[in-house]
């Protein structure tokens, strides 16, 4: 349990604050793209980790992407699956299903004698639509329904079956110039809903609502000698705040360097104010219709085993 109680500090929540948030889970980082990036996505796209950080990002989807994002922290182990589809003239929707699972745990019922077991989970369906609505703007919407529950088996006086559930939205949009989308601008509200609530009304935490900016500058790099494939270089920043607040902004800084999609190798830096700050580096590399990414966080003043995030993300 002491473990769980240290999920909120890594979730990104300012340090010295008594702000206590219901669902801290929701500001991990989720798919090693963006988290070796330093967590700097609000401008990116075109994958389906968009919708965990920007829905807008989904518009530019190229094709149906199916994935499956895995991250073993000290905590907790999550996994997520997703199925995006992008239609002509319609855009792109889909749904993603999200798991927080932090194990099981012994209750003892005298010394030394367990009598049952807990097991704490977290929860989150998403339901995602994007869209374009000129031809550099585009628009995106999640709605979720986000659920902590607490499943106990054997004797369970002491820690008995729980769970809450809400809902929120998140919605962004993202703004490319230049003629090849050399720069790319992006903004979003995340986590935007009601109060969780386990208990009783009065004991509702808040969400961790989030606002996002965000800027990516894509520069190309000369062509390979006698190939139409040219390797490019890619710096991303952003900037988040807590909801109504807006006094302690944390940047992100990320740089992705590669030759097209063939291969890719990305570092960045999260300036948190948490014990999850530090900087990050990851790979990515395709093969065909698969792809595959790869990132590892290191935290700066943490004794915790820092986290391994793998995505794997096939175009049918």
């Amino acid at each position: 349990m002491a473990a769980l109680a240290a999920v909120a500090p890594l979730a990104a929540q300012e340090e010295g604050t008594e702000q206590a948030f219901g669902a801290p889970f929701l500001l991990f980082p989720v798919g090693a793209r963006a988290t070796a990036l330093g967590q700097a996505a609000i401008a990116d796209g075109g994958t389906t980790e968009a919708a965990f950080w920007n829905p807008a990002g989904l518009a530019t989807l190229a094709r149906t992407e199916l994935a499956v994002h895995f991250a073993s922290t000290f905590v907790s182990n999550n996994t997520v699956l997703s199925a995006y589809f992008a239609v002509s003239r319609l855009g792109v929707f889909g749904a993603s299903a999200y798991l927080v699972d932090y194990g099981s745990q012994p209750v003892v019922g005298g010394p030394g004698v367990p009598v049952g077991r807990i097991s704490p989970k977290n929860i989150e369906l998403i339901a995602s639509y994007a869209t374009s609505i000129i031809s550099d703007l585009t628009l995106g919407f999640n709605y979720k329904m986000i659920q902590l529950r607490q499943d106990c088996t054997g004797q369970c006086a002491a820690f008995p079956s729980i769970s809450g559930t809400t809902h929120a939205i998140d919605v962004g949009v993202q703004y490319a110039f230049g003629t090849n989308d050399n720069l790319k601008l992006g903004f979003a509200i995340r986590h935007a809903g009601f109060k969780l609530q386990l208990k009783n009304k009065e004991q509702a935490d808040p969400l961790p609502t989030r606002v996002q900016l965000g800027v990516v500058y894509r520069l190309f790099l000369p062509r390979l000698r006698g190939s139409d494939q040219r390797f490019d270089a890619r710096v991303l920043f952003d900037v988040d705040d807590q909801w109504g607040q807006y006094s302690s902004p944390e940047p992100r800084v990320g740089l992705d360097i590669g030759l097209e999609e063939v291969v890719r190798l990305r570092a960045g830096y999260a300036f948190l104010d948490s014990q999850s700050r530090g900087p990050s580096v990851g790979v990515g590399l395709r093969f065909g219709g698969i792809a595959v990414d790869v990132a590892r966080v290191f935290f700066v003043s943490s004794s915790f085993d820092e986290p391994l995030h793998i995505s794997v993300r096939v175009n049918p």
